[in-house]
């Protein structure tokens, strides 16, 4: 086939590729508002409780833009990435964030991520919203017992440090099983297995996010995945009132931040439990 230097003349492949091409969807104008609105309280909560709005995002998005799951939860990845570059600056200013424990946090991670997609494939789909059930109203019964502190720091010993590699393996299991990990067991993770301070668990959390969810955003664009406008539509809103949830949560004592974070574990144990229920997937099929 010879090159030509008529560039207007059609491709037939890649018409039919063009074609056979999902169309890029948008939500409607209506829905805009909404829209914003959830990544302004997506932000607030990720700066208050270390997470990063991805239990709250992709809810909100099946609800409110009208997305599938799948969508949903690629379209939250993008708005991960500014939410928590902002949310890990503003604990940073303070002093509230290690970048050594992140190391740790994010080897193990890594490291969790790949055996819970693995169990993935052996575990019964019905028991899998359970497991996480399990540890978060572990962490719940633990919090109320402990004693919250505000600003102890991290002291790296080999103990420590096998600790955070642990508290990191635990929540890149709980990602690869049910897409639950991040902040809601780092947080907590950090403050019983170490002992620092909330405001650095909270801090040093953002941080280790920051990786994954770039790594997901990148390969969810490669396959066309995410909506990108409505992903750094939410992520500008929530990255704008990031900072002031991290400055609310240095207001509260511990003990307060401590239940907060505890009735935010009930509504993401709720919502777990719901969104299973509503994704049940057919006898035989893993997920």
């Amino acid at each position: 086939m010879t090159a030509t230097p008529d560039v207007e003349a059609p491709d037939p492949d890649s018409a039919r590729n063009r074609s056979d091409a999902p169309a890029p969807w948008s939500p409607p104008a209506r829905r805009w508002p909404a829209i914003v609105l959830m990544g302004l309280g997506a932000g607030f909560l990720a700066g208050l409780f270390g997470v990063g709005g991805g239990l709250v995002i992709v809810p909100a998005l099946m609800a409110f833009a009208g997305m599938d799951q799948r969508h949903a939860a690629a379209t939250s990845l993008v708005a991960i990435v500014p939410t928590s570059i902002v949310g890990a600056v503003s604990y940073g200013v303070q002093g509230q964030v290690s970048l050594v424990a992140a190391v740790f946090l994010i080897i193990g991670s890594l490291t969790g991520a790949q055996i819970g997609v693995r169990l993935l494939r052996t575990l019964p789909a019905r028991i899998l919203p359970w497991i996480f059930v399990a540890f978060a109203v572990f962490v719940i019964v633990s919090q109320q017992l402990m004693v919250p502190v505000r600003d102890a720091g991290l002291s790296l010993t080999p103990a420590s440090g096998a600790a955070l590699v642990g508290v990191g393996l635990v929540a890149g299991i709980l990602s690869g099983l049910v897409g639950v990990g991040g902040g809601a067991v780092i947080v907590p993770g950090t403050q019983l297995a170490v002992g620092i301070g909330d405001l650095l668990a909270r801090g040093t959390s953002l941080v280790v996010m920051l990786p994954t969810a770039l790594s997901g955003t990148v390969t969810n664009l490669r396959h066309g995945a995410a909506d990108v406008r409505v992903g750094l539509v939410v992520g500008v809103a929530s990255a704008a009132t990031s900072p002031l949830g991290s400055v609310v949560a240095g207001l509260v004592s511990p003990r307060t931040g401590s239940i907060l974070f505890s009735l935010f574990l009930v509504y993401v144990i709720i919502s777990t439990l719901l969104r299973s229920r509503h994704s049940s997937p057919h006898k035989g099929q893993p997920k």
